[in-house]
This record gives structure tokens, sequence and C-alpha cells, in this order.
């Protein structure tokens, strides 16, 4: 009997100790400034390693593009351009190298021409330089064309419904119905012959890339506006336009930003397409694909030529999706219980099961 009590009696401090501690952690927690909804966001962003990796590349690949040949009047830190031929030195072949001497290679230069040069002396590391700018600006351009557009048609439409809504969502599925690289073909085509400037592309190719944002803004805004606080605003008075665009658009900014980052990789990748087909970019403006299109009857002879814009091309487009999925997980943190759940299945042992 006396060890039981003496037992008890080293216990009961313990105890005390620990239910101290679980008290004042609780309190702290308490204490705590809350996180707004931003900031929560923020962190989920910057906690996924390949959103982020890939924003470390998308931003070297813009300011790397735009410091090197200089943008309008501000000049740029290479002393080469891509308008001015010249001699073609050892063939066009790239100066370029990476492989020190002790491993067999030419040594770390650089050279004179490290993307080498093209038929008529041109130097191609320019060229590709000025074919990611006017690709990234077309890029950014319709994606932000197709995201106001798909936004404001979507969310109209989910508001009003009724014959607003049919009018609407006929229209775009008539757009729909039409193949995206043909009807982008046709207007390319045209707006490319009439004017030929790059910005004018990238409107018309804004206007035919808004529906899928338009029908997820509208299944968002279709169960929002039923919500109490959107009743609230109505019963106050408050004007249908103040009432979709101060609370019903602001709740939907995750879906918005998320479907504007896959626009932009989108936009890059039908331009590509395009200009290689010879209905988008002409000279003497000029873009990725442009480049390939313009050099791809060198690709067994003078390979670099292809290659340079091309691995271009597929590092911008996978560093925006990369990009995209990171701030979808973070504006839905639904998305990555999803996918640990999906990998927890796939890794899963198969169990035997018990014999009646």
């Amino acid at each position: 009997m006396s060890t039981t009590n003496k037992n008890l009696n080293e216990r009961e401090p313990q105890n005390l100790t620990s239910v101290a501690e679980v008290e004042d952690a609780k309190l702290a927690r308490i204490h705590e400034k809350p996180k707004s909804q931003g900031r929560i966001v923020l962190e989920r962003f910057v906690s996924h390693k390949p959103a982020m990796v890939s924003s470390v590349i998308l931003i070297f690949i813009t300011v790397f593009a735009f410091s090197s040949i200089g943008w309008g009047p501000l000049p740029g830190w290479w002393g080469q351009n891509f308008y001015q031929a010249g001699a073609v030195i050892d063939g066009g072949k790239p100066t370029l190298s990476l492989v020190p001497t002790w491993l067999g290679g030419e040594g770390i230069r650089i050279g004179e021409h490290p993307f080498g040069q093209d038929s008529v002396g041109k130097d191609y590391f320019a060229l590709v330089m000025n074919g990611t700018q006017k690709s990234i600006i077309i890029g950014v351009v319709v994606g932000l064309v197709a995201t106001f557009l798909g936004t404001v048609i979507g969310a109209v439409s989910g508001y009003f419904r009724g014959w607003v809504d049919e009018i609407l969502m006929r229209i775009t599925d008539l757009f729909i119905v039409i193949p995206l690289l043909v009807l982008a073909a046709v207007l390319g085509k045209m707006a490319g012959a009439s004017t030929g400037s790059i910005i004018i592309l990238a409107l018309v190719l804004g206007l035919v890339t808004w529906t899928g944002l338009a029908r997820l803004v509208r299944g968002e805004i279709l169960s929002l506006r039923e919500r109490e606080y959107v009743a609230a605003a109505q019963a106050m008075g408050s004007k249908t336009s103040r009432v979709i665009f101060k609370h019903l658009i602001p709740n939907t900014m995750g879906v918005i930003i998320v479907n504007a980052t896959f626009a932009i990789a989108g936009a890059i990748l039908l331009e590509s397409s395009l200009s290689y087909l010879g209905f988008g970019v002409k000279s003497p403006e000029s873009s990725l694909g442009l480049l390939i299109s313009q050099y791809q009857n060198a690709f067994t002879t003078r390979p670099y030529l292809f290659w340079w814009p091309g691995m271009i091309i597929v590092t911008i487009a996978l560093s925006v999706n990369f990009l995209g999925d990171g701030l979808r997980d973070a504006f839905d943190p639904r998305q990555v219980g999803k996918k640990r759940r999906r990998r927890a299945g796939m890794f899963a042992l198969p169990t035997r099961k018990e014999k009646p």
C-alpha cells in the first residue's frame, strides 16, 4: 500500500507539469496573431518546391531576354544585334563551350557567337533573345485578354442566369465547337496580313481562348450567388455591378489566377504553332516559333538553329505549368490532400483477405 502511494506521489508532479505545458501552449495559440488568407496562400505557395524553382527559372529567362539585347530605347549588355548581318565565321558554329579541358573539352568560354550564326551571319543568340521577348509578350497579352473576357462573361452569365446565360453560353459553345487552331490560324492570318503587329496578333488570339475560363467562372458564380452575403448586399440595394465585381469575382480569384497562368503557357505554344505553320508572326517581327519554322530545313546540318528556340519554348511552357500547379495547390488545399491519397493508394501493399 505504501509503495502504491509513493508511485502516485511521484507521478503527480509530472502530470501537473504536462497539464501546465498543454495549457500554456493553448494560451500561446490563442494570443497568436491570426494569419490572413493571403498569407496562408503565400506560405502554401512558397512551400511548393517545383513552383518556386519554376518561378526562378521563368524570372531568369525573362530578365535575361530583355536585358541582353535591350528593349525599346533601353540598351542591352550584349554586343551583337539581331538585325545586322556579317561574315559567317567557322560555318556559323556556336562558340559556347561548357566542358572544361581536363574533361576533354575546349574549356569554359562563351565566345563571340555562343548560339552560332544563321545563313547571312546574324548572331543567333540575339535572334533567339528577340524571339523570346516577343513570345513572352504575346503570351502575357493573350493571358490578360482571355482572363478578362472569360471572367466577365462567366460572371455575368452565372449571376443573371435565364436568357442571358443561354445567349452567352451558346456563344461560348460556338467558339468551342470550332477547332481552336483553325480559328486562331484564320484570324491570325487576317491580323498578320493587315498590320503585322504582334500586339494585334495577341489580341486576336486572346479573343478565341477565353471559353474555358468562362465556364469555370460561371460554375463558381452559380454557387456563390446563393450565399447569404450576396442576398444581404442585394437587400441593401447594392448595384448589380458592385455585387458582381465587389463580392463575387474576388471570391473566385483562386480559379482565375490559376487559369491565367495556364492561359499564358497555352498562348505561347499556340503562337509557336501558328508561326511554325506560317499563320502567326511575320518578318521583320520574330518569335521562337518563327525561328523554328525558318530554320527547320537546317535540322540535319545545323541542328543548333532548331534546338535553341525549341528548348526555350519547352522550358517556358513547363515553368508556367508548374507555377500554375503551385498556385492551384495554394488556393485549394484539397488538391494536396487528393494527391497524397492518390500516392498512398499507388504505393500501398495489397492486403490479404481473411478466410471465413
